[in-house]
C-alpha cells in the first residue's frame, strides 16, 4: 500500500515556516503563517498514532492523504518566499555584476509586488483548507505516542562483498566450480545458469565462484557484466568490452558512435588467444533469438575449447533458453535453517553477544523461520534488530501483523522487507522511496542522489559543527547501507557508488505509488497526486503522453540516457517548462537537444539541472541567469565556448561540473559560489589556466579535473582552499605542481584526504599540499605518471596515510626509506611497475624491510 510520508513532510514544512514566523519584516503574512505552524505542530504530535491505525481505518487514511496535498501546497508557497529571498540576495550581492543586479532587482520588481499579493491569498487558502480537514482529523481521537524509529550504528565492513562473509554456500560453490573444471563438449561455449527467486543470493554465489582461487588460475581473463532487463546486443558488447578492458588495464577508447562491426572487431582483438570466464548477471531476456545473436557472435571469434559462461536469472525459462544441452540449470535453494540462524546472529548481534541474550535468540529463531530461507530477508530483519535488547521490540517484529499480508510477489518476501521499512525513521523511508525513480541494476552516484534528495527537501538541517548538507546525505546513505537497503557499495574518492537490490527497488515502488512514477510509452494513466517522474526506454516516446498533460504539480523529471527515450526533445522540454512551474529537478542527460528554450528561466524553483552528455548544445539562453535557486549544475560534455552570463548569480550553487572551450576561464568574484562543495572541469580542450579568484571558493571540498590537455599549472591560490578534501586530476599531461612552500606558507594547514593523479607528466609530488595535509591525508593514488622518478623522503611525514596505490609508473626505482615509519599505512598496491615490484616481492627483496609491516600488499 502506498505511503503518505506525512510525518516527514510535516517536519520539513515546520523547518521552513519557523524562520518566516520569526522574521519581523513579513508582518503581512505573519499571523497566517503562525496559524499554519501551530496547526502543523498539533497534527505532528499524533502522527505516529495515525500511521499505526491508518491500515484499519479507511476514513483516517483518506484524511491523511488530504493533509498531504495541503502540506505540499504549503511547501510550494514557502518555497516561493525562499526564491524571493534569493532574488533579493543576488540583487544586493556585491560580487554580482551590474547587469545581473539590475536584472535581478528591476525586471522582477512589478512581478514581486504582484507575487506577494498572490502569495498572501494562497496562504489564507491553505489555512482555510487546513481548518476544514482538522475538524475531521480531531474526530479520530488520536493520542501522542513516542516515535521509537531510530538509527542504530554498526560496523560497515560487513556490507562489502567478501568471500569470508558468505554463509552456507560452500557446497553450491563447489558444484559450480566443478562444472567449470569439466572439459567442453559440443560446438558452443558451455553456459551454467544459476536460477532462483529474488533475494536468494544468486549474485553472491556467482561472486563467490568468480573470486575463487582455482577459478582465477583456470581463467586468466574473467569478465563480469550486469545485464538487467535490457538485452540489446550493442549494449552488451559495450559492457563486455568495458569489463574486459578493466581486467586487462587496457585504455583504448570505444567511440560512442561505434557500429556493431566496430564493437565486434574490438572485442575480437581483446579476446584473442584468451581463456575467459564470462558472468552474465541478472538476465531477464526470454527472447531466444536475442540470446542466439550474442552466442553466435561469441562463437565466431573465440576458442570454444576452454571458455565458460555463468548466467544468473530469476526465470527458469531464461535459464533453459541459455543453457547448453549437457548442462542443466543450477536451481539455487533457500539456505538451511542452521545457516540462516548463523546469518541472523552475524547481523543482529555484536560478536558473542547472542550468548548474553538467550531469550532474544529464541525469538530470533522464530523470526528466521518466517524468512523461508531467503538470505536477504534474514539479513534485513537482523539489521533492524541490531543493538536492540528490549524483548518487547523483538516480539513486536515476530508477531507483527504484516506477516499476514497477502503475498504480493513470488515468495512473500515483500512483507518481510516492508517490516524492516516500517521501522526506518521517517526521513529514511522517504529517501528510500525516491530511489524507485532510478533504474534497476545500475550503479548510482552518491553525489547525484544526495543533491536530488536535497533539492526535494528530504534532508534534515545540518546540526553538528562544520556539518554540510552533503554530510547529512552521506549519513543517510550509511544508515540505509547498515540496514542492507543498498548494496555493492564502492568508494571512489569523493563519492560512493551503490546499487539497490531488485527486491528493495520493488519495495520502493510499492511504497511510493502516489509519490513517484516510472513512465514508458505504454503508460496511459498517472495518479493526480504524483509529484516525481522518471522515464524508461522500452521504446522512444514520439509525443508527450496524454496522461502527463493533466499534471501540474510535478517536481521531478528524470530522463537519464534520454537519447533513447524522447524523440522530440525540444518540444518535450518546452512542455515541462510550461506545465511544471514547481519543478525542482530536471535531468536531460544524454539528450539530443540543440538548445534550451528561453522560457527555462521561468523555473524559479529549479535546484538541479543535469545536462551531461548534451553534446549538441553550444549556447545557453540569456534567461539562464534567472535560475538562482540552482544547487547543482552539471554540463559535462556540453561544448560551451564560455560560461553563461549571470553564472555569478548562482549564489546557492553546491555542485558544478562543466566542459569549457575557452582559453582562459572567467574569474570568480569575492563571495560568489561561496557554497560550492564540488567543482569538476572535464574535457576543457582549450583551457590553459584555471579561474582567477579560486581563493574565494572557501567551501570547496572536492575538485576533479579530467582531459584538460592544455592546462599547465595549478594556481597558487589553491593553497587558500583549506577545506579541500579530495583532489583528483586525470589526463592533464602538461600539468605541473610547482607549488613549493614559501616563507609565508610555513604554518598553512590543509584538509586533503584523497589525492589522485593519472596520466600527468610530473616528476615530483606537490609538497605544499601533501605535507600540509600530513594529519588528514588517507589515500594517494598515482596512475600512469610515466616521468615520476622518485617518491620524496618527506612522505614519511604523512602520518595519517592509510592507502598508497602506484599503477604504471615504470620509472620509479624504489620506495623511500621513510615509508617504514608510516604508522597508519595498511594498504600498498603496486601494479605494472617492474623495477619496483622486483624490489618489493619476497623476503629477500631490497625494499621488503620497508614494507613488511603493511597488512595488505598487492604486487602485479
Amino acid at each position: 500500500m502506498a505511503e503518505s510520508f506525512l510525518f516527514n513532510i510535516a517536519t520539513i514544512i515546520l523547518q521552513k515556516v519557523t524562520p518566516f514566523v520569526k522574521e519581523e519584516v513579513r508582518m503581512t503574512f505573519k499571523t497566517d503563517l503562525k496559524e499554519i505552524q501551530d496547526t502543523l505542530n498539533n497534527i505532528k504530535v499524533v502522527l505516529v498514532d495515525a500511521e499505526r491505525l491508518q491500515h484499519q481505518n479507511e476514513k483516517l487514511r483518506r484524511c491523511m492523504w488530504k493533509l498531504r496535498d495541503i502540506f505540499y501546497d504549503a511547501e510550494d508557497v514557502l518555497d516561493e518566499f525562499e526564491c524571493e529571498a534569493v532574488r533579493k540576495e543576488v540583487a544586493n550581492h556585491p560580487s554580482a555584476s551590474i547587469q545581473v543586479r539590475c536584472l535581478a532587482s528591476c525586471s522582477n520588481f512589478p512581478l514581486a509586488l504582484h507575487s506577494n499579493s498572490k502569495t498572501g491569498h494562497k496562504i489564507k487558502g491553505i489555512n482555510e483548507r487546513l481548518k476544514q480537514v482538522v475538524a475531521e482529523w480531531n474526530s479520530f481521537n488520536l493520542v501522542q505516542r513516542e516515535d521509537n524509529r531510530h538509527v542504530n550504528r554498526r560496523d560497515m565492513t560487513h556490507s562489502f562483498v567478501n568471500c569470508s562473509d558468505v554463509i552456507g554456500r560452500d557446497v553450491d560453490k563447489e558444484k559450480i566450480v566443478n562444472l567449470l573444471m569439466k572439459p567442453n563438449e559440443g560446438e558452443f561455449i558451455p553456459v551454467i545458469p544459476i536460477v532462483g527467486i529474488g533475494g536468494l543470493g544468486k549474485t553472491t554465489l556467482a561472486q563467490f565462484v568468480y573470486n575463487d582461487e582455482q577459478v582465477a588460475k583456470l581463467f586468466p581473463l574473467r569478465i563480469w557484466v550486469c545485464v538487467a532487463e535490457e538485452f540489446d546486443l550493442a549494449r552488451l558488447l559495450r559492457l563486455i568490452i568495458s569489463s574486459t578492458k578493466r581486467a586487462k588495464f587496457d585504455d583504448s577508447v570505444v567511440p560512442s558512435e561505434s557500429t556493431l562491426d566496430d564493437l565486434q572487431s574490438l572485442l575480437r582483438r581483446l579476446l584473442a588467444n584468451e581463456k575467459f570466464l564470462l558472468v552474465l548477471d541478472d538476465v531477464w531476456n526470454d527472447d531466444q533469438a536475442k540470446w542466439y545473436e550474442l552466442r553466435d557472435l561469441l562463437k565466431s571469434f573465440t576458442d570454444l575449447s576452454e571458455n565458460k559462461i555463468i548466467v544468473t536469472t530469476r526465470n527458469l525459462k531464461v535459464a533453459e533458453i541459455m543453457s547448453t544441452n549437457n548442462i542443466h540449470p543450477y536451481q539455487l535453494k533457500g539456505l538451511p535453517n542452521k545457516d540462516c540462524v548463523t546469518l541472523f546472529v552475524k547481523w543482529a548481534f555484536k560478536d558473542g553477544d547472542e550468548r548474553r541474550y538467550p531469550n532474544l535468540m529464541s525469538i530470533g529463531e522464530e523470526i528466521v523461520d518466517k524468512c523461508k530461507g531467503v538470505p536477504l530477508a534474514v539479513r534485513t530483519l537482523a539489521s533492524l534488530l541490531f543493538l536492540k535488547t528490549d524483548r518487547r521490540e523483538w516480539i513486536s517484529i515476530r508477531d507483527n501483523e504484516i506477516w499476514r499480508l497477502e503475498q504480493q510477489c513470488e515468495t512473500g518476501i515483500l512483507p518481510t522487507l516492508k517490516l524492516s521499512y516500517n521501522n526506518l525513521p521517517p526521513h529514511l523511508q522517504r529517501c528510500l522511496a525516491f530511489l524507485s525513480l532510478y533504474k534497476k541494476d545500475y550503479f548510482h552516484h552518491s553525489d547525484d542522489v544526495i543533491l536530488f534528495w536535497m533539492a526535494n527537501g528530504l534532508l534534515e538541517h545540518p546540526t553538528q559543527n562544520n556539518e554540510e548538507w552533503e554530510d547529512v546525505g552521506n549519513r543517510y546513505l550509511n544508515e540505509l547501507w547498515s540496514r542492507c537497503f543498498i548494496q555493492d557499495v564502492e568508494h571512489n574518492g569523493f563519492y560512493i557508488k551503490f546499487k539497490v537490490h531488485d527486491l528493495i527497488h520493488d519495495l520502493a515502488l510499492h511504497v511510493s505509488q502516489k509519490e513517484c512514477k516510472m513512465l514508458n510509452s505504454k503508460t496511459d494513466s498517472i495518479d493526480e497526486e504524483i509529484r516525481h517522474l522518471s522515464f524508461c526506454a522500452d521504446q522512444p516516446l514520439v509525443k508527450v503522453p496524454q496522461a502527463l498533460k493533466k499534471q501540474k504539480q510535478v517536481r521531478t523529471v528524470l530522463l537519464e540516457q534520454s537519447s533513447n527515450i524522447i524523440t522530440d526533445h525540444l518540444s518535450f522540454v518546452d512542455f515541462c517548462v510550461s506545465n511544471f512551474k514547481y519543478l525542482r529537478v530536471l535531468n536531460l542527460r544524454d539528450s539530443a537537444l540543440k538548445t534550451l528554450p528561453d522560457s527555462i528561466g521561468n523555473l524559479k524553483h529549479l535546484r538541479c539541472l543535469d545536462l551531461r552528455g548534451c553534446h549538441h548544445i553550444k549556447k545557453i539562453p540569456a534567461s539562464f541567469y534567472k535560475l538562482q535557486s540552482l544547487i547543482m549544475l552539471k554540463m559535462k560534455g556540453v561544448p560551451l565556448m564560455q560560461l553563461p552570463d549571470g553564472m555569478q548569480s548562482f549564489i546557492k550553487l553546491r555542485s558544478l561540473e562543466e566542459s569549457i572551450e575557452a582559453m582562459h576561464l572567467k574569474g570568480i568574484r569575492p563571495g560568489c559560489w561561496s557554497c560550492l562543495q564540488y567543482l569538476g572541469l572535464i574535457d576543457c580542450g582549450s583551457s590553459e589556466s584555471l579561474f582567477e579568484g579560486m581563493q574565494y571558493l572557501t567551501s570547496l571540498r572536492s575538485m576533479f579535473m579530467y582531459n584538460c590537455p592544455k592546462l599547465v599549472s595549478m594556481p597558487r591560490s589553491l593553497k587558500f582552499l583549506t577545506k579541500l578534501q579530495h583532489l583528483h586530476i586525470m589526463e592533464c599531461p602538461k600539468m605541473n605542481f610547482q607549488m613549493e612552500p614559501e616563507k609565508e606558507d610555513k604554518h598553512l594547514q590543509f584538509s586533503l584526504e584523497f589525492f589522485g593523479l593519472g596520466s600527468i607528466a610530473l616528476k615530483d609530488l606537490p609538497r605544499l599540499l601533501l605535507e600540509g595535509s600530513a594529519f588528514t591525508l588517507k589515500r594517494i593514488w598515482l596512475f600512469r605518471c610515466y616521468n615520476l622518478e622518485v617518491l620524496p623522503e618527506w612522505l614519511q611525514n604523512l602520518t595519517a596515510l592509510e592507502k598508497l596505490e602506484i599503477i604504471e609508473c615504470p620509472k620509479l626505482p624504489s620506495l623511500p626509506e621513510g615509508i617504514k615509519h608510516l604508522p597508519a599505512l595498511k594498504h600498498l598496491t603496486i601494479i605494472h611497475c617492474p623495477t619496483l615490484k622486483e624490489r618489493c616481492q619476497g623476503d629477500e627483496a631490497a625494499d621488503w624491510p620497508k614494507i613488511a609491516h603493511i597488512q595488505n600488499i598487492i604486487l602485479i
